[in-house]
């Protein structure tokens, strides 16, 4: 069991984690300037050495020099470890992209992506459908960390627990990720077939933990900094994977960083410190929160240009300002911000003094929606498990970014 307020340190090879805690790679969300944001909120809370992970990118883009793919591959100079998610299905061309990011991009970490439930991954075989190919799995795994060792980076992977109830594959996943040398396996406790509805199921998580020997980090229904806590108590993971639930709330990984220093949570003797719904929550003014958003604009107008970062800021407002008071039309206009002028104008019309609305703590943020009626898949896809010499070209995303 772990000693939450001792400060765990989660060690994912050579990479030192102070602070248990990483950003997932959320397509469109999470570029360099989100994670410098996220980094920002992580260090005022006394965080430490966290891991920051870039939006997914593909293999077969970075091997075959695409544009976008490659100008994804931006990192701010506050990046201790260049940290990048790689999707791909073709351990030769997976190998390939690890070489590249390591010795053309100096990446320090590369994370492989078998949890993606989306239709049109899944029905070609690759994202959460692929580990129930077994030895098409350990392939991709073995290519890609021999080709990164060279350089002294780790490989991890990220999963769900299946592609349904009946189709579990987390457990052999762990124990091939752990025989093919990864450093750790993160599980978000979904099946493809729920995709982010419903509940996430820690019980896995702890399931896991207890079959292989590498860190396992908890992803999933982290809403709040106690949510962290009370996940790694219920189930011995290592750490956790944060996602949907900093869309809009970056100071998140602030709370977090205080909840496993010590600054939240239960005393020494197990007694809530403060009430469970509020434990761990930082509530910030309407104005707080106004200035967390003025700042991720600068940062994405220093990214990409002044028009095209608030542009990508657009997609971030209903999640700033979920449950706040703010008029229908005000809100209109936030979405079709195109200027920094234009957005200091729109903030300066919202109350700063109002607080930020309880009914929100805890609750999901980002996609939920509704489970699948099943899960697209290829043909014949369930009769083995036995994928080695499938011909699974039609599953490589040459383009990155979702």
């Amino acid at each position: 069991m772990h000693e939450l307020m001792a400060g765990p340190v989660l060690r994912i090879g050579e990479i030192k984690l102070d602070t248990p805690v990483v950003l997932a790679p959320m397509a469109g969300i999470t570029n360099a300037a989100y994670r410098q944001l996220c980094r920002e909120q992580f260090e005022s809370g006394g965080g430490t050495a966290g891991l920051f992970v870039c939006e997914m990118i593909t293999s077969r883009g970075i091997v075959e020099r695409d544009l976008k793919t490659l100008s994804m591959l931006r990192f701010d100079p506050g990046e201790q470890v260049r940290s990048v998610q790689l999707y791909g299905v073709d351990p030769l061309i997976m190998a390939a992209a690890a070489e590249i990011l390591c010795a053309e991009y100096g990446v320090g970490h590369i994370d492989l992506n078998f949890g993606c439930p989306v239709p049109k991954v899944t029905r070609k075989g690759g994202g959460a459908a692929l580990p129930y190919k077994r030895d098409r799995l350990r392939q991709i795994l073995t290519a890609t960390v021999q080709a990164a060792a060279r350089y002294g980076v780790p490989v991890t992977i990220k999963t769900r627990m299946g592609i349904d109830r009946d189709h579990q594959t987390f457990l052999d996943a762990g124990r091939i990720a752990e025989e093919s040398g990864c450093a750790a396996i993160a599980l978000h406790g979904r099946t493809a077939q729920q995709a982010y509805s419903g509940a996430a199921d820690w019980g896995a998580i702890a399931a896991l933990k207890a079959e292989v020997s590498i860190p396992v980090l908890g992803n999933g229904d982290i809403w709040e900094a106690s949510d962290a806590l009370r996940m790694l108590r219920k189930s011995g993971a290592d750490g956790v994977v944060i996602g949907r639930g900093c869309l809009g709330r970056p100071w998140l990984f602030a709370d977090l960083a205080e909840a496993f220093s010590g600054g939240v949570g239960p005393d020494s003797a197990g007694h809530d410190r403060v009430a469970p719904s509020m434990r761990g929550v930082r509530l910030l003014s309407l104005g707080q929160v106004a200035a967390t958003l003025r700042r991720h604009a600068e940062l994405l107008a220093a990214l990409m240009g002044e028009q095209n970062g608030l542009t990508d800021l657009r997609k971030h407002m209903a999640w700033y300002f979920k449950g706040f008071p703010v008029g229908g039309e005000l809100r209109h206009r936030l979405g079709t911000v195109s200027s920094l002028g234009e957005l200091d104008q729109l903030l300066a019309q919202l109350d700063p003094g109002v607080v930020f609305p309880v009914s929100e703590i805890g609750q999901p943020r980002g996609r939920q929606g509704a489970p699948r009626e099943h899960v697209p898949l290829p043909d014949g896809w369930l009769d083995d498990t036995s994928g080695w010499d499938l011909d699974l070209a039609a599953a490589e995303l040459g383009v990155s970014g979702g």
